[in-house]
């Protein structure tokens, strides 16, 4: 720590010949002391002047009140004192600590002296000491020498110098003290003091090379004055710097800095300082500074003074309503300090005939107002503002607004625009009107529960006037009680009642008629039924042919018939039809007329099925009601939908369009609620039940299309429903959505499509349903389910970026897409409007596909929809992968709902697209439901695959009939061909492989004549096709395998033997077991997800579920594998080992079984090995022409390389229907006679069944065979293989 300096003042009076004793001192403590003590003795005795003698004296005065271990330097110089009797002398330069004092002696007069000691130490909290013991000392201090006597009249410290942290030197005057002028200017002042060119400075930055030091100040005589004395933010300060001298050397400085004349500041004369319009970064201290320099002294006055500056804080009361019924309301202002401060107005902005009454509390002014229906403004809803002002009176003014609305009370009317009783089913209107011009807030409450703000509307017809209409479109049960209608000014609500009942009326399409269709006998009585549920009484007339009939009543549980028994009287030869209804009239006389029943007039002699379901001829149909069913609590209900009867004999059901139970509540629930007052507030309740009640009764949608025709018609009924965007309420719609799209029930939506547009309804219910959703905290909640994504945006003011949404399916092979709209588009819409796009997966498969077109659906179905109208250049953007990169000719299309008699199909106006390579892109100029359509490219002409179908056709009958052949001849030949072990197995694998053939052939002819492979009969016979298909394709090649296996065996092993029996049992496990396996892997993999087979043929799939694989993957292993195995026993049997030499017979029969092998595996493979091209989406027509080619005639080939071209078998045929032994043959035949059962060895159908399995039975012409390998007998007749 650097040293402190401090410099001491002392006063001293000396007389010439004054000893000065030091003798008689206090003791003096520790070794600096002594050396002090030592040092001055020294010193005096050498040098004995005044000036060493006050220094001594000084000296050990402070080292007496200091610690011994203290270091501290002493530097004294002396000043001759100005004020002696004798006259004033000029102060003599010093020269700081080394020069001595030549001090003047004027006769014996006492001399004064100002003596500076500057002492230097280390510790600073020795000045603190020093002070302490110059306090305790008591003056004057008599100090006698031999020369002379001194008198010590004061000591004070008067500067302190120090280092600051920047290691600077301050150099600071005590208090009272002040560097004079000419030191201030010589040197660098500190930087808290900023002084004028004559101002004097209590700081500077350096210590002075020689004095003087810090001098005293005269007395602070300054008066200062404020006016106020409580200052306001705003008011005028006046200060004023009055002293007792006549100087016009004033400055004015605030927290320190010099306050100079401004706009807001003004200095009249150096003494008065004014402040306009206060703030309260004025608040602080304020000084004024008075200077008067002479040549000996500078004399400084200064006053200080500290002023604050309150700021007017008003709280007032908020805005208010005064109700013109003599209420009385207060408005107020209130500050923090003393009300009474200030002068206090209220005042309105606008004339007014209403005057208040003003109050005071300690901090507020209360203003209270108070008015009747006369005294209301004449506008309704007038808002006056009043301001409360506050004024100090010195400039500061306050106020606050506060606005006041006068309401008047309305009158408000409600009328019908129905009588006080409506029926069900029909329409009414209330009005509600209001005297009063409000619409802010208008509300209708039924049964203490709001209604939901879409069904009514409101209307301000004059200034005067409001009126507001609830529409009821179809009365229920739920709009019968009493209505009141609310107009609502600000907090005052104005109300009207009124009552309507609903009286009940059934609807149309709930009165159950009985027969619905059918047939009446002339002069037989039919009965005539009409049913409803419920137990009111109606009066119902039964119309028949004009004629009018009242029906009879028969109630059962809650459910009430009425019934009527026609007979037909007139011409019983008419063939025109009998036509009835039925009318309810209710109690109010309203009326309802069902749908028409119609009877078909039958002979008697015609009648073929009667009983309780009716009458009718062979072939007629009878169309009736579904039963009746019961809910839960025992109630009977009436389930929707019809049954066909069809007359075979007996009545038989034709179709059943019934829905479940379930369902059929979920769809009575759901027309309430749409009609009902509360559809808003009930629906999030409704969809999670209809989630759930899908979930559970999805057997029933799969196996019933009425029932999914039934869950769309829901979806259609609530979908414009306004809603908010809700996770769970969404998902629960959205899930609901994604049931009945799923690929397992495709099948069930032809039938719907072919008869109504229900999956264009369904596309409809999804936009509405997205147009209707309100946002929550501005965000629509993404939702990913199998089928169906959506994703979203709410449009806001800081909306700047693009819609730019990405949909991927991973479960759908390459199913993705993408949709833009830029952000220049997106700020043209309606703000907090929204933008939604639904991605479905497989909806391509739902959607009817109108005959006219030939091009597919070869991507995703995206629909995106705003609820904002669209600007004139409005653009989106969509890219589609391609789900079959093999098809052409990209079409980017919408679903235009009006097309095709309003089934719906797909249109390409306003669109265009551009092929990316994997992707099409394509650019709209509107909104709905997107795609893109595809063409297959084949790479042919409609000629080549017109010929490739007549190639089939003709390739497979030559087939079939080959294959027949290739049967009877090994059933004719058969015992004279299996002689050895190794011919019988050959020829066992032959015949199974062309059986296995034959069979697959024939499905896939039943295939190709299949009308429409999509509907649910003809599409399940397809998947069976399909399945037979696959399964004995593969027992064809599985059976080649087996041969070649044998071969094998019989050449490599020839030292193994093994017994027919197990031959066969191996041979037809790998034949038909394998396969069996494969394929039923292959459906129950593919088939729940609808992947099994193909679109448009009946054959395993390829683009979807590379199902094909199942059957060109082992076909391909077979046929690789029967390669090497040829090859290995090529090379057996051309360099045979030692011992390897079978008998000749045997020998034929293997090189007969290797032609077999080595001619079929090439040709089967070759086959195949062109299928596997074809599916390569450029190739060549000429693999097509070729693959059908060696496929459809496969039978012809295994008759002439596998039966006509074996000797042996040529051979049998000769000799056994040879000229020669045909009469021999005829003698066998006749004398069997009919002893032969038609299933024994010797019927030629049993034996053809026989040899397929393998056995041989037992033949009158007996053949030896031993247990050796090659040692079996053989004819002479079969020749060896040249």
């Amino acid at each position: 720590m650097g040293k402190q300096r401090t410099e001491i003042e002392t006063e001293a009076h000396t007389w010439p010949g004054s000893a000065l004793s030091i003798a008689g001192e206090r003791p003096v403590r520790g070794a600096w002391h002594l050396l002090s003590f030592r040092f001055c003795n020294k010193i005096l005795g050498e040098m004995p002047s005044l000036g060493i003698t006050v220094f001594c004296f000084l000296l050990l005065i402070v080292t007496t009140s200091t610690h011994a271990s203290m270091e501290v330097n002493f530097d004294p110089f002396v000043h001759l004192s100005p004020d002696s009797e004798n006259g004033t002398e000029e102060n003599v330069p010093t020269e700081l600590h080394r020069q001595k004092r030549q001090v003047a002696t004027f006769g014996l007069s006492p001399l004064e002296y100002k003596i500076d000691i500057e002492i230097s130490y280390t510790d600073p909290s020795l000045l603190e000491a020093i002070k302490d013991y110059f306090k305790n000392l008591s003056f004057p201090v008599i100090v006698n020498t031999s020369d002379a006597a001194m008198n010590i009249s004061s000591l004070s410290v008067t500067t302190v110098c120090s280092l600051t942290s920047n290691n600077e030197t301050h150099c600071f005057c005590e208090s009272g003290y002040r560097w004079p002028a000419a030191m201030c200017s010589a040197n660098s002042i500190c930087p808290s003091t900023n002084p004028t060119q004559e101002e004097i400075c209590d700081c500077i930055t350096q210590v002075p090379s020689q004095g003087p030091y810090c001098q005293l100040q005269p007395d602070d005589q300054t008066h200062f004055s404020v006016s106020p004395e409580d200052i306001f933010q705003g008011d005028t300060v006046i200060m004023k710097c009055e002293i007792p001298l006549d100087t016009g050397n004033g400055i004015w400085y605030h927290s320190g800095h010099v306050i100079l004349n401004s706009t807001r500041h003004s200095i009249s004369t150096t003494s008065v300082l004014k402040i306009t319009n206060v703030t309260q970064d004025d608040t602080g201290p304020y000084t004024c500074i008075f200077v008067n320099s002479s040549v000996n002294s500078t004399l400084v006055f200064k006053a200080t003074r500290n002023i604050t500056v309150a700021a007017i804080n008003i709280v007032q009361s908020g805005d208010t309503e005064v109700i013109c019924d003599g209420t009385k309301v207060s408005l107020s202002c209130c500050i923090d300090g003393n009300i009474q401060f200030f002068t206090t107005s209220w005042r309105p902005n606008k004339a007014i005939n209403i005057v208040g009454t003003t109050s005071f509390t300690p901090n507020c002014t209360e203003y209270t107002l108070q008015a009747n229906q006369c005294q209301c403004p004449n506008q309704p809803n007038s808002e006056i503002t009043y301001t409360c002002e506050l004024s100090t009176g010195n400039g500061a003014i306050r106020s606050k607004a506060i606005s006041v609305t006068y309401v008047q009370i309305a009158n408000v009317k409600i009328v019908s625009s129905a009588k006080a009783q409506v029926s069900e089913g029909h329409s009414f209107n209330l009005t509600c009107t209001s005297d009063v011009s409000n619409c802010d807030n208008v509300t209708w409450e039924i049964r203490s529960r709001m209604i939901d703000s879409r069904l009514y509307s409101c209307n301000l017809e004059s200034p005067s006037k409001a009126r507001s209409v609830l529409t009821v479109k179809s009365a229920t049960q739920a709009w019968n009680g009493t209505y009141i209608c609310t107009f609502s000014q600000k907090s005052l609500p104005s109300s009207a009642n009124i009552t309507v009942e609903i009286v009940p009326l059934p609807l149309k399409q709930n009165i159950v008629l009985d027969p619905m269709q059918g047939f009446i006998q002339c002069n037989v009585p039919q009965v005539l039924k009409c049913c409803i549920n419920g137990m009111e009484n109606y009066n119902v007339i039964f119309t028949v042919q004009q004629s009018e009939f009242k029906g009879v009543k028969n109630t059962q549980g809650n459910q009430t018939c009425y019934t009527y028994n026609y007979s037909y009287t007139e011409s019983c030869s008419s063939r025109s039809d009998v036509v009835a209804n039925c009318t309810f009239v209710n109690r109010i006389q309203d009326k309802v007329t069902s749908s028409p029943m119609k009877l078909s007039i039958i002979p008697e002699n015609k009648v073929m099925c009667s009983g309780s379901i009716g009458v009718g001829q062979q072939g007629a149909q009878i169309k009736k009601p579904c039963p009746g069913s019961k809910d839960v609590n025992g109630t009977n209900i009436t389930i929707r939908g019809t049954v066909i009867y069809v007359c075979n004999t007996n009545w038989k059901v034709a179709s059943n369009s019934c829905i479940s139970d379930q369902i059929n509540t979920l769809l009575n629930t759901a027309e309430s609620l749409v009609y009902g007052p509360q559809a808003e507030e009930e629906l999030p309740t409704y969809l999670e039940t209809l989630h759930n009640t899908t979930i559970k009764e999805l057997q029933e949608i799969n196996t019933s299309p009425a029932n999914l025709m039934s869950i769309i018609t829901i979806l259609h009924l609530v979908s414009n429903i306004p809603i908010d965007a809700e996770q769970r309420t969404m998902t629960n719609f959205l899930s609901t959505v994604n049931i009945i799209i799923n690929s397992s029930r495709i099948l069930a939506w032809k039938p719907l499509n072919n008869e109504t547009a229900n999956s264009s309804l369904l596309l409809d219910s999804v936009e509405r349903f997205s147009r209707s959703l309100r946002p929550v905290n501005n965000t629509i909640p993404p939702i990913t389910d199998t089928n169906l994504q959506l994703q979203g945006i709410v449009i806001t003011e800081n909306s700047t970026s693009d819609y730019n949404k990405n949909f991927t399916f991973s479960n759908s092979a390459n199913l993705s897409g993408n949709v833009l709209i830029n952000s220049d588009t997106i700020k043209n819409l309606k703000q907090n409007s929204t933008i939604i796009t639904v991605a479905f997966s497989n909806l391509s498969y739902i959607l009817p596909n109108p005959s006219e077109t030939v091009k597919d659906v070869n991507g995703l179905v995206m629909m995106t929809t705003t609820n904002s109208t669209l600007p004139p250049d409005f653009q989106i953007s969509m890219t589609f992968a391609k789900s079959n990169l093999s098809m052409k000719e990209p079409q980017c299309v919408f679903w235009n709902n009006s097309l095709s008699a309003a089934v719906g199909g797909w249109d390409d106006t306003g669109c265009h697209p551009k092929d990316e390579g994997d992707n099409i892109i394509c650019i709209c100029s509107h909104l709905t439901s997107f795609s893109i359509l595809m063409s297959f490219d084949q790479g042919s002409s409609k000629a080549a695959l017109q010929s490739l179908d007549y190639i089939t056709y003709i390739g497979l009958s030559i087939s079939i009939v080959s294959l027949m052949i290739c049967i009877l001849i090994e059933s004719l030949v058969w015992k004279y061909v299996t002689k050895t072990r190794t011919s019988y197995m050959r020829h066992v694998c032959i015949l199974n492989i062309a059986v296995s053939l034959l069979i697959a052939d024939s499905w896939f002819i039943v295939a190709a004549f299949l009308p429409d492979k999509e509907e649910q009969v003809t599409g399940n016979v397809c998947i069976a096709a399909t399945f037979f298909i696959h399964l004995f394709y593969l027992s064809m090649f599985f059976w080649m395998l087996a041969l070649g296996l044998m071969i094998f065996y019989r050449l490599v092993f020839i030292l193994h033997d093994t017994s027919k029996t197990i031959q066969k049992a191996v041979a037809f496990s790998l034949g038909y077991g394998c396969p069996l396996i494969i394929s039923v892997i292959t459906i129950a993999v593919t088939q729940p997800h609808n992947t099994y087979k193909r679109e448009n043929a009946c054959w395993l799939n390829w683009e979807k579920s590379k199902a094909l694989l199942a059957f060109v993957i082992p076909a391909l292993i077979i046929v690789a594998v029967n390669s090497i195995i040829a090859v290995v026993i090529l090379v057996k049997i051309l360099r045979p080992a030692i011992g390897e030499k079978p008998s000749k017979q045997e020998r034929s029969s293997l090189i007969q079984a290797i032609k077999n092998v080595a001619t079929l595996t090439p040709l089967f493979g070759l086959t195949w090995g062109f299928g596997v091209a074809t599916l390569n989406k450029d190739s060549s027509i000429v693999f097509h022409i070729l693959f059908t080619l060696l496929n459809a005639f496969q039978g012809l080939f295994i008759l002439v390389f596998g039966t006509l071209r074996d000797k042996k078998v040529v051979e049998a045929l000769l000799n056994k229907y040879s000229l020669g032994r045909w009469s021999t043959q005829q003698t066998k035949l006749t004398s069997l006679g009919d002893s032969a059962p038609a299933f024994s060895m010797s019927s030629p159908f049993s034996g053809a069944l026989n040899n397929l399995f393998g056995k041989a039975g037992k033949y009158k012409i007996s053949s030896t065979e031993t247990t050796g390998s090659f040692s079996e007998h053989t004819s002479n007749t079969y020749s060896g293989f040249h």
